[in-house]
């Protein structure tokens, strides 16, 4: 007999074991988890999208990034009662089975939207079984998510034909755009393509995509959301006939930016004019260096760290151009060489016009030559670092120490690969590019010499912008030692048809160094170029060496192109601020003198009492000196009252033929001279 005690427990037992079913089956909700990811720049423009695993187009979505006015009107389709239900329209439910009945066929399936969800997330065979399952998972589904959160589920996975699911996915495919915009007829079109998406696909079956569309377009005014102008704009309009491809530029950046965090749709650092410009400067550069040649470059915004553009090769239908080459760890030549001097002055080892010897030098085994094999007695600091010369950068790693160098760039972020030996200790060939480093490290390696010698590590998503400021970074070296190089790597000689910044009023002040590796496999050219650090590296992907290619030669061109067009796209980054010529300009007082100045030429090779080699080095006579000044016009060179001989690029040539004083004579066209005596050794003095 039925009690009401035994009613009162069997309801209980009966929710008992409908709670312990949720719990133990609970819907499969995380089968909507591998979605596809956008990467934008950092203005939200769009870049690169990524494919799913299995190569479908799914991106998430969120309401924030699709037009209201879509959601109002599919709700209004689809479920008008979604957000008062829990899961089942029962009403609607059973509307849909009279009106079935009455036509003999399925009018409407009267689901909802949560149960097209549930349906999505296990696709199953139309029938009463699988209708009763779908009411079951709804009412799982509406336990566990919001209606925002069941929205967004469901405009993930509503398939939209072919690899396409979710309404984000359909967008871009078919219109081009993100789905946060959209007109009348795409609205409609939206809607009516889930219901039949292989039927009604655009790309394929224009004519029932077209009808499809303007039904919705008519349902719609019916139930108020599109007025009669509406409907007729809609069946004016043509529907896409073909699928468009997603968004594919910045392949390696935003690839970087999308690996360094969460995968999601990400805002890049990224900025979408500057990548573009890149992208085409690096291939036209590699077309004219050759078929096997690539070239990669980035740009880096200091005071953040933001990686405002990089290209990892010149193309992917060239030799390596799959790989992002500024990741790979080459030979960087010459370009370590400020951070020597730079720590010597930290030590207080030297200054920018400390006298250091370029003269041959042994170091146990290693004996390192000037890249044109000649030799310049004493010279300045501040011009063996302009000049590149390699002794004197090898005795002051021989001060600082090269373990003590190696260490410190390890500690900034720069780790050298260092090869060749068992215990693969640091040594002196490494201020000459003895050890591998990326082109990303020497960005981390210039921008703290941009920042006051404090390094920090490159920043990829536009979030995390912001609290770079704030991070604490490696002090490298001191912000006195880091302005004094900036000033002299700012006067270094420029590239052939190159006028120097601080004359110009648009150029940027660009502070660069070049590196050639040994046997021509690597040219490189890094700078401070106002607030961004330029990096560029060119050579072919399998390390093959090309004679005679040098960083000055080839990179340095493409460094300062880069820097204009950094100039020119990342204004707002206070790249003006760091012009010499913004400063108010003195109107000359009208004299002549101020352009045919009085003063004599400037010997600058050799200085006054420098002692030179001219003995044997290994065994062979050295080559001679080249004599170098600075004047009026052309100047003629004279050694004793001798004129000196001019070899076949056209510079003065001074080959001793006996140690001893001599008087070197600089004459300019004007008449005006200066003299400097010089001892020539050739042996023990």
């Amino acid at each position: 007999m039925l009690t009401p005690r035994r009613l009162l427990a069997g309801v209980a037992v009966l929710f008992c074991t409908v709670i312990l079913a949720d719990w133990l089956l609970p819907p499969p909700i995380e089968r909507a988890g591998e979605i596809s990811a956008l990467v934008t720049d950092r203005e939200g423009k769009p870049l690169r999208a990524f494919p799913t695993r299995d190569g479908r187009w799914r991106f998430h979505g969120d309401l924030a990034k699709i037009d209201p006015e879509f959601i109002e009107a599919l709700v209004r389709v689809e479920d008008k009662n979604f957000y008062s239900h829990r899961g089942t329209d029962w009403g609607g439910l059973v509307r849909a089975a009279l009106d079935s009945a009455k036509a003999g066929r399925v009018v409407s399936g009267g689901s909802t939207i949560t149960m097209q969800t549930a349906r999505m997330l296990e696709p199953r065979d139309r029938n009463i079984r699988s209708k009763l399952i779908e009411i079951a998972r709804a009412w799982q589904i509406e336990r566990r998510l919001s209606k925002d959160e069941i929205l967004e589920l469901y405009l993930t996975l509503t398939p939209y034909g072919g690899n396409l699911e979710g309404v984000r996915a359909a967008s871009w495919s078919y219109f081009g755009h993100e789905a946060d915009r959209l007109s009348d007829d795409e609205i409609a079109l939206l809607i009516a393509l889930p219901q039949s998406p292989e039927v009604r696909r655009p790309d394929r079956h224009s004519e029932q995509a077209e009808r499809a569309r303007n039904w919705v377009a008519t349902k719609l005014n019916w139930y108020g959301v599109f007025s009669e102008e509406d409907v007729a704009d809609v069946a004016a309009s043509s529907v896409p006939g073909r699928r468009r491809d997603f968004p594919m530029r910045a392949w390696h950046g935003t690839e970087k930016a999308l690996a360094s965090g969460p995968y999601m749709d990400v805002r890049s650092t990224l900025d979408a004019s500057l990548q573009a410009e890149l992208e085409a400067i690096a291939l036209r550069s590699a077309e004219e260096e050759g078929d096997d040649v690539q070239v990669s470059a980035l740009v880096v915004h200091i005071p953040t760290r933001a990686v405002r553009g990089l290209v990892g090769s010149a193309s992917r239908d060239r030799a390596g151009g799959w790989l992002d080459l500024t990741a790979q760890a080459r030979s960087p030549g010459s370009t370590l060489k400020p951070f020597i001097y730079a720590m010597a002055f930290d030590d207080g080892q030297a200054t920018p016009d400390t006298r250091i010897a370029d003269l041959p030098k042994r170091f146990a085994t290693y004996q390192p030559q000037n890249f044109d094999r000649m030799f310049r007695g004493d010279v300045r600091v501040s011009d063996a670092l302009q000049h590149s010369l390699n002794v004197p950068a090898v005795l002051m790693l021989d001060r600082v120490g090269p373990e003590r160098f190696a260490a410190q760039l390890a500690l900034a972020g720069a780790r050298p690969r260092i090869h060749g030996g068992a215990s693969h200790q640091a040594g002196l060939a490494l201020a000459l590019g003895g050890a591998g480093l990326t082109a990303r490290e020497l960005a981390v390696l210039y921008a703290a010499l941009g920042d006051g010698g404090v390094a920090k590590p490159l920043v990829w998503r536009a979030e995390e912008e912001a609290a770079s400021y704030e991070r604490m970074g490696h002090r490298l070296i001191s912000a006195q030692s880091s302005g004094e190089i900036i000033r002299i790597l700012q006067n270094a000689p420029m590239p052939e048809g190159r006028m120097p910044g601080r004359l110009t009023a648009s150029a940027p002040q660009v502070a660069f160094k070049t590196g050639t590796s040994y046997g021509f496999r690597d040219s490189w050219a890094a700078a401070v170029s106002g607030e961004h650090a330029i990096v560029v590296w060119v050579g072919r992907a399998d390390g093959a060496p090309r004679p005679g290619k040098t960083g000055r030669e080839v990179a340095l061109p493409i460094l300062f192109e880069i820097a204009d067009r950094t100039a020119h796209h990342l204004q707002d980054e206070g790249e003006a601020r760091t012009r010499l010529t913004t400063s108010r300009r003195l109107n000359t007082k009208g004299a002549l003198r101020t352009f045919t100045p009085e003063t004599p030429p400037e010997i600058l090779f050799p200085p006054m009492n420098a002692e030179l080699w001219a003995g044997e080095v290994n065994g062979k006579p050295t080559r001679g000196f080249v004599l170098a000044g600075r004047g009026e016009g052309a100047l003629s060179w004279y050694v004793d009252g001798q004129a000196c001989d001019v070899d076949d690029a056209g510079s003065p040539v001074w080959t001793p033929q006996r140690p001893g004083f001599y008087s070197v004579t600089a004459v300019d066209d004007a008449g005006r001279s200066s003299t400097v005596k010089v001892r020539v050794l050739t042996g023990p003095a």
